[in-house]
């Protein structure tokens, strides 16, 4: 990896890891929280600290895989519908493809520059980026892009959501997103972060 990639990396590591203190922070302001919120809460602080440690640390094959299994399970989380609304549902969207994200770096070798997830050993290059098949380095890239635009197109409304509106007339939820910022800023920090870490070399 070149040195601007090694910088991009650092700047991104810091990233996750205020992501991770500000999640673990408001989950020590609201401890009264149920089952479903205690597994959300657990699953983004364990996908924000792998974010944080993947471009530094060599995984073996194996280990990928159960991380990988494990984020899988995490994106069906998201998207079970048990006890939620529609519009919950909707919010959930994101973070399931955050999980999925996630786990499609660990399962393949990097589509960018540079020899990037070498460590998943031979098996994973056997496959190559495309994980629909051997040799289909199109289909690796079609998923990588698709899951990198819904992330980023996130990324941009949560980080513009408490913004000030230019409306003289304002929803009650942008009101309650400006009232209380943090969790948008830091879910769009990591839908960001998750994006860029997408489409670079690791």
């Amino acid at each position: 990896m070149g040195r601007s990639v090694v910088l991009v990396h650092c700047l991104l590591t810091l990233l996750f890891v205020a992501v991770l203190l500000q999640g673990m922070a408001r989950g020590v302001g609201s401890p009264r929280t149920g089952f479903g919120a205690r597994v959300d809460r657990l699953l983004a602080a364990a996908m924000a600290a792998s974010m944080a440690a993947m471009p530094w640390i060599d995984v073996r094959a194996g280990p990928a895989a159960v991380a990988g299994g494990v984020f899988t399970a995490g994106a069906v989380w998201f998207l079970l519908p048990v006890g939620r609304r529609t519009a919950a549902m909707t919010h959930r969207l994101p973070h399931a493809a955050g999980m999925a994200a996630m786990a499609w770096m660990l399962r393949v070798p990097h589509t960018g520059t540079g020899p990037a997830h070498a460590h998943l050993g031979s098996a994973a290059h056997a496959t190559g980026p495309g994980a629909l098949g051997a040799g289909d380095p199109l289909g690796g890239s079609v998923i990588t892009l698709s899951l990198a635009s819904c992330l980023l197109a996130y990324a941009l409304w949560s980080l513009t959501r408490p913004m000030p509106s230019l409306r003289s007339a304002v929803s009650a939820a942008r009101r309650a997103a400006a009232a209380t910022p943090s969790q948008h800023v830091g879910e769009g920090a990591m839908a960001l972060g998750t994006a860029v870490m997408l489409v670079l070399p690791h």
